[in-house]
């Protein structure tokens, strides 16, 4: 059994809503998450022909069947229900009766706001953060945690992470994004998701990507989007808080998960990862995603952003705790430098000109593939596999 950071939450909003939407990429323990937490719900799957058949065609029939509530798994399947679902939890507003879970990011959170708001709380369950993974399986190495990623299959079931992933990938494009996604060349598809890992931690230039896979700009804008939905990737937008220079305003775009991005990438192992020349990107993806993590486990919205100015002076990741700025680098190597301090100097100087303290206040973490704690005037050094114990969030 995995003991999932969220799980407090989730349970805290069931005493509040009488639904609670969980949703996450496929296979990222959504499913294990909300069977564990409400064990006494009835569970049923619109996966399932024959409950998503009886779901589709007789709405009230089928919710008529589940007055004390229960666990409604993969809801996108089903979106018109959600309406009914409505009516069903307004008559009788008893807090934790339905848990919903979905994959599709976009389109079920679209539906849930709809038909849902108000009566709804909200969760994102990502893929094992390193310390979940840790309780399950300890790792030292941290191209090993980079190449295998998070998803809890790989380190419950003890199986091959590349063996997995290629299965995973198979899966998505075949079935998700053929049946419900409406892509008919699957070919290019795959050959714009390959080209998309390369990407990790880049700039998002959709005419590059569009051009690399034979498709035009606005399918490339489409296809980014279909990914966003599925959480391959995200957007780190940037940031706009005005620091009284010119800023570069095109998104990087993020594998939500490390792994993924690796087996798309051809890396046969952790070793190999280790010399690969987007080695340091693959780490900087990590780590967004694990200060992602770091939020939605405690349901909190991340405002997570880059920033880059003309002169291409950047900072990977900065964090906008609404109170402060919180500025990140993102160093692969595992032994400190003063360099790797240096775009934070820069970015903490142009901060404090902008906004003077104490609104303006920034902080500045430096998060790298070594070991050790440091504090330097320029800020703190952090572990890469403490990365979760940091005060992400600040009430």
């Amino acid at each position: 059994m995995i003991d999932r950071q969220i799980q407090p939450v989730l349970l805290e909003l069931a005493a509040m809503f009488p639904v609670v939407t969980v949703t996450g990429p496929r296979q990222s323990g959504k499913t294990t998450l909300c069977r564990q937490t409400f064990p006494e719900k009835r569970y049923i799957s619109l996966e399932d022909p024959d409950d998503r058949r009886f779901a589709l065609e007789d709405p009230r029939s089928f919710l008529q069947d589940l007055e004390d509530g229960a666990v409604l798994d993969e809801v996108q399947r089903a979106p018109d229900l959600l309406s009914y679902l409505q009516g069903m939890v307004d008559d009788n507003p008893e807090p934790g009766r339905f848990v919903l879970t979905g994959s599709a990011n976009l389109a079920l959170r679209s539906t849930v706001t709809q038909s849902l708001a108000g009566r709804t709380g909200l969760l994102e369950l990502l893929p094992l953060t390193i310390d979940e993974r840790q309780a399950l399986a300890p790792v030292d190495d941290l191209w090993q945690a980079v190449w295998e990623g998070g998803y809890p299959a790989i380190h419950h079931r003890n199986i091959p992470a590349d063996r997995w992933l290629n299965a995973y990938i198979g899966t998505y494009v075949e079935r998700d994004v053929r049946q419900h996604l409406a892509i008919s060349d699957l070919t290019a598809f795959q050959s714009f998701l390959e080209l998309a890992a390369g990407h990790t931690a880049n700039f998002l230039n959709l005419s590059e990507l569009g051009a690399g896979a034979g498709v035009s700009h606005n399918t490339a804008r489409s296809w980014i989007s279909v990914l966003e939905a599925g959480y391959i990737v995200e957007r780190l937008s940037p940031l706009h808080r005005n620091l009284r220079k010119r800023v570069v305003k095109t998104p990087k775009i993020h594998f939500v998960d490390s792994g993924l991005a690796a087996r798309l990438l051809g890396v046969r192992n952790p070793g190999e990862l280790a010399r690969h020349p987007l080695r340091g990107a693959l780490f900087e993806s990590w780590v967004v995603s694990e200060v992602h993590k770091a939020f939605a486990n405690r349901g909190v919205p991340p405002r997570l952003h880059h920033w880059r100015n003309h002169r291409g002076q950047e900072v990977d990741l900065v964090v906008d705790r609404g109170h402060d700025l919180l500025a990140i680098e993102v160093k692969s190597g595992a032994t400190l430098h003063a360099s790797f301090f240096e775009s934070l100097q820069r970015f903490a100087t142009l901060a404090r000109e902008a906004v003077p303290p104490p609104e303006g206040e920034t902080q500045a973490l430096l998060v790298y593939g070594g070991n050790r704690h440091q504090k330097r005037s320029a800020g703190w050094a952090l572990p890469w596999r403490e990365v979760q114990s940091f005060p992400w969030h600040k009430e």
